[in-house]
């Protein structure tokens, strides 16, 4: 077994002296043997770190691990202005808000669900241990959605091209950086594991809207659109949340068409209430998008972090089954 870290990004920008600007760091680990068709790359999502697939706030082995352990070397970021990559605003730009712990517990740990929500392994208020664990490590993200979606694209694009064909694994705010990356390489994604990614598509919030449906950045569409009011909306308001497709005929994703999706949902998470619009609009603009819903084979009382839950190695079976089928 070996492991290391690297930089990608590093080119200077010129100004008050040259300085990286939005670079990104990248964790390894590769087993002593290698079994598996290719690497895999993990995605934070938030306003976290490479650290929410490093281990769990309780001690555990967190995903990184388990799958060096399965014979996949392990790629871990931490996106441009998280954890160990630098944020300065001179370079990169204002950052928003920052995440509450109160903000953190409505998404992850919602007091509601605490009855089927059952692998969460801490309490639901901000003094317990395991939250403070959590949210010790959030910081903010970038105030400029699209310039901060475009980072994220450049950097996993030029690790793709560093390191070859691999998996890529996204988690929730760090979904539209794995959908952007695999629209710039589909050659080099050979699967994209979706882990409640943001959503539901074309999400319009104070401070963010996913204008290009999975992104604030700009996607591959055929026929191709120049800017994001040239993709034609309808708009379902029968369900408690909006369904926002395309018109008839619509354009396709051509690029995220060519390799298999899933969708990963947790039973008890808020994001439950729109996987179906993500597959639907997916599936709409030509994707090869399937649902993963760990409940449905037998491995319950998950939450948005399943990464870190009680049962993360139970998930990860899960997601590992299915790539078995879809990467060869």
């Amino acid at each position: 077994m070996a492991r290391g870290f690297f930089w990608i990004g590093t080119e200077a920008r010129a100004g008050a002296g040259s300085m990286p600007c939005g670079q990104m760091y990248v964790e390894w680990e590769t087993p002593r043997e290698v079994t598996q068709p290719c690497p895999v790359v993990l995605v934070h999502g938030g306003g976290g770190q490479g650290l929410d697939y490093l281990g769990t706030p309780d001690g555990r082995p967190g995903w990184a691990s388990m799958l060096v352990d399965e014979g996949f070397p392990v790629y871990v970021v931490d996106r441009p202005g998280h954890g160990r990559s630098p944020h300065h605003p001179d370079v990169m730009g204002a950052m928003g808000p920052m995440m509450t712990a109160e903000g953190f517990l409505d998404i992850f740990a919602p007091a509601a669900a605490a009855n089927e929500h059952t692998q969460w392994p801490g309490g639901r208020t901000p003094d317990d241990e395991i939250v403070r664990q959590l949210t010790a490590g959030l910081g903010p993200m970038l105030a400029d959605p699209a310039a901060m979606h475009a980072l994220e694209q450049a950097r996993l694009a030029e690790l793709l091209d560093r390191i070859g064909p691999a998996i890529v694994f996204c988690h929730s705010a760090g979904g539209p950086a794995g959908y952007l990356a695999a629209d710039a390489r589909p050659g080099l994604v050979r699967a994209l594991v979706a882990i409640e990614t943001l959503g539901p598509p074309f999400l319009e919030r104070p401070g963010l809207s996913l204008d290009w449906g999975l992104a604030a950045a700009p996607l591959t569409f055929d026929p191709p659109a120049a800017e994001p009011g040239e993709l034609r909306l309808v708009t379902d308001d029968s369900g408690p949340i909006p369904l926002v497709l395309q018109e008839e005929p619509a354009r396709k994703l051509v690029n995220l068409a060519r390799l298999p999706i899933a969708v990963v949902t947790a039973e008890t998470s808020p994001f439950i209430h729109f996987d179906g619009h993500l597959l639907a609009f997916l599936r709409q603009a030509g994707c090869a998008a399937d649902r993963i819903r760990p409940a449905e084979h037998g491995v319950r009382g998950n939450g948005h972090g399943m990464m870190f839950e009680k049962n993360n190695r139970e998930v990860l079976r899960v997601i590992l089954d299915w790539l078995a089928g879809k990467v060869g």
